[in-house]
């Protein structure tokens, strides 16, 4: 299983490689270690424990954004060129190449809590999608703790 999270202590990028058998969670910047063990499929986020896990599509949310916004810039051009059929053609062709990423990019859990994404895993149909709900509850979690911090 492949983990990408951000260090607790420094806030940078971790990624390691976790073994079934066990492992360590190393940040190379702090000397920030955690002791793990993964099961197969993930029933927690071996970096914090929570048990909400989610799961997304493995494709960077910034770029399927630009693509989105290309698809209207150029669909847009050609309707003010008063060709529409090229501009439904267009949003076709990247609905198309949407449907395609969506069918064939594998899926990643994210924990709600410390954002940690496990790849390179089995997923249980069980994981369910993003949950609103549970995400406001994780965010307001996190507020709480940092005002009683700053007390």
């Amino acid at each position: 299983m492949h983990v990408t999270t951000s260090c607790p202590t420094c806030q940078q990028t971790i990624r390691s490689e976790i073994c079934l058998d066990g492992g360590t969670l190393l940040c190379e910047h702090c000397d920030w270690t955690r002791p793990v063990v993964a099961t197969q499929p993930p029933q927690h986020c071996i970096v914090c424990g929570c048990t909400d896990l989610w799961r997304q599509k493995d494709f960077p949310q910034r770029l399927g954004l630009l693509f989105v916004i290309l698809g209207g810039i150029f669909s847009t051009i050609a309707w003010a060129y008063m060709l529409p059929v090229l501009a439904i053609g267009i949003l076709m062709a990247f609905a198309l190449v949407d449907f395609l990423l969506y069918t064939f990019m594998k899926d990643v859990l994210v924990c709600y809590r410390c954002h940690a994404q496990h790849r390179r895993t089995s997923i249980d149909d069980d994981h369910p999608r993003f949950d609103l709900e549970v995400a406001e509850r994780y965010r307001q979690e996190e507020i709480r703790l940092k005002h009683a911090a700053e007390r």
